[in-house]
């Protein structure tokens, strides 16, 4: 007796479509221009605070380009070819912006270092003019962002990455007023440094994350003894094997189950309690449940129901 119940509502259960496309787009530009402008500032006026703050801001850029990415992918039906989609291009893009971004840092260490030890004269004016203008732009990108966080992961996410980016555009405005009133150029580096020691963990976390995802972990905050334990204490389940929850990216869940039954539980209706189970208690929309009689041999059969 081997059976599969499917929960259809992951596929309305999808977060990026209420994204505001255009406004995604919008704040892409700004900050794209910017990051550009940054990094020539950066050599322009020999400042390592402000490439360190570009490193940041380009992790607003792969967030924004993330967002879009996941939205208009995500629009792409599954085929012959990929039948699980292309939501999975999101998770190899933010893999990707993390790798790049400790590059960046171990850059920005190394050359902070020698700076500390040969300081280098640093245009606090230009470097100031920089910081203000970015700051500018991560305000009115929020302000593009804020309307769409609270409907779509990824848009929140691109929020979160402005706000914090917004962070190192003040710290690089504060080291540049530092320089100028008092001259110390060594300011430059420790500003450089404290922005690098700000991003690094996100960048570890960001890394950790979709290194999980793409080794189909199980996703954070769930606790794949606790689905066990849940799926067993429901009435008719003898017992639960071959049990695994995944992600294909960072807001889409699935499970699979195989679940023996006692000899006088009804398939069909421990089926659909399992099912509607995992999705009130662990918000897992896509579940697939297999059925069969206790000492069954799972692999002899593969009915669908």
């Amino acid at each position: 007796m081997a059976a599969h119940d499917h929960a259809s509502g992951g596929h309305a259960h999808d977060h990026t479509k209420t994204a505001n496309v255009k406004m995604l787009g919008w704040a892409l530009g700004l900050t794209s221009t910017y990051l550009v402008a940054e990094v020539i500032g950066g050599f322009v006026f020999n400042s390592l605070a402000l490439l360190s703050d570009a490193a940041h801001m380009m992790t607003d850029v792969a967030a924004l380009i993330i967002a879009l990415m996941a939205i208009n992918l995500g629009r792409r039906a599954a085929d012959d070819r990929r039948t699980f989609g292309y939501r999975r291009f999101e998770i190899l893009a933010a893999a990707f912006n993390a790798i790049l971004l400790f590059a960046i840092a171990i850059y920005v260490f190394v050359e902070a270092i020698k700076r500390f030890n040969n300081p280098e004269p640093v245009q606090s004016w230009g470097m100031l003019i920089v910081a203000a203008i970015g700051l500018v732009v991560n305000l009115i990108s929020m302000r593009l962002l804020s309307a769409g966080k609270d409907a779509s992961f990824n848009v929140k996410g691109a929020y979160l990455e402005v706000w914090a980016d917004m962070i190192g555009s003040i710290g690089v405005i504060a080291g540049a007023l530092v320089i100028k009133f008092t001259g110390w150029s060594w300011i430059d580096p420790i500003v450089a440094v404290a922005i690098g020691l700000w991003v690094l963990p996100r960048t570890w976390i960001l890394l950790r994350d979709t290194t999980n995802v793409l080794l189909e972990g199980v996703p954070g905050g769930l606790s794949l003894g606790d689905v066990r334990s849940a799926i067993a204490g429901i009435a008719g389940v003898a017992g639960v094997h071959d049990l695994h929850v995944w992600s294909m990216s960072n807001d889409d869940t699935s499970c699979t189950v195989h679940v023996s039954l006692t000899s006088d539980a009804n398939s069909d209706r421990v089926r659909r309690a399992v099912t509607t189970m995992i999705e009130e208690r662990f918000d897992i929309s896509h579940t697939t449940v297999q059925t069969e009689a206790l000492g069954e041999d799972c692999g002899a059969a593969h009915g669908h129901a």
